[in-house]
């Protein structure tokens, strides 16, 4: 696993963004662990955060591409945090670009976009933070369709939970299946659990025994097969 990803997992834990213990997700599951990106709240913690995105995106998509948009709300700031550390990491400028809940009539900057315009021949990388169901890519993939001749390169997100969305497949390959782009993210629970399990971090196991059979159950319902 590379060095990035390791020091990733270490960072949601830190970051009290990836929690273990007994979860009822918002889809009714009872879930041993727990995503919240809505944790990252400090400049640090959002500059460090934009600087593993960046990487992650780079090693799938190269520099290549124009514009990183991020579904409101939480990927506006992923979006622009991501963009500097590319340009600082990479010296590329990418522009970023999110949309509205609302669309706004008045103004200079009226219409459902934030950010940079998207126009003809853009290539654009959508980036979230975690995808369970496919919602918002079902919400933003016609927004950013109608903005002219765009090419959607992928999706990134930062976890992958490896679990069923709507059919037997996971989210992430649901997502690739209807809309035919590639979608990824920066670290999976499989590498989480690679990762962490039985092994000591700051003085305590997170994933011990107990915690890895509660894992192995959730899975054997809710896994990918």
């Amino acid at each position: 696993m590379e060095q990035y990803k390791q020091e990733f997992i270490e960072f949601m834990v830190d970051s009290d963004v990836l929690k273990f213990g007994s979860f009822t997700l918002k889809s009714g599951r009872k879930s041993p662990f727990f995503m919240n990106a809505g944790s990252y709240v400090t400049g640090a913690q959002l500059k460090k955060l934009g600087e593993y995105y960046a990487k992650a995106i780079h090693d799938k998509f190269g520099t290549d591409f124009d514009v990183l948009f991020g579904p409101a709300y939480k990927g506006i700031p992923l979006s622009v945090a991501t963009a500097i550390a590319f340009h600082e990491l990479y010296g590329k400028e990418i522009k970023y670009c999110s949309n509205r809940k609302e669309e706004k009539d008045h103004g200079g900057d009226a219409g459902i976009l934030l950010g940079s315009p998207i126009k003809d021949g853009d290539r654009v990388v959508i980036i979230e933070d975690v995808t369970t169901s496919g919602k918002s890519i079902e919400e933003t993939f016609p927004i950013i369709k109608t903005q002219g001749d765009v090419t959607i390169l992928g999706l990134m997100v930062s976890l992958n939970r490896m679990e069923k969305g709507k059919t037997e497949q996971s989210a992430l390959d649901e997502i690739q299946e209807k809309y035919g782009f590639k979608a990824s993210a920066i670290v999976s629970m499989a590498e989480v659990i690679e990762h962490l399990y039985n092994r000591e971090y700051k003085g305590r196991v997170l994933i011990d025994d107990e915690l890895k059979a509660a894992i192995d159950d959730y899975y054997e319902v809710y896994g990918v097969k």
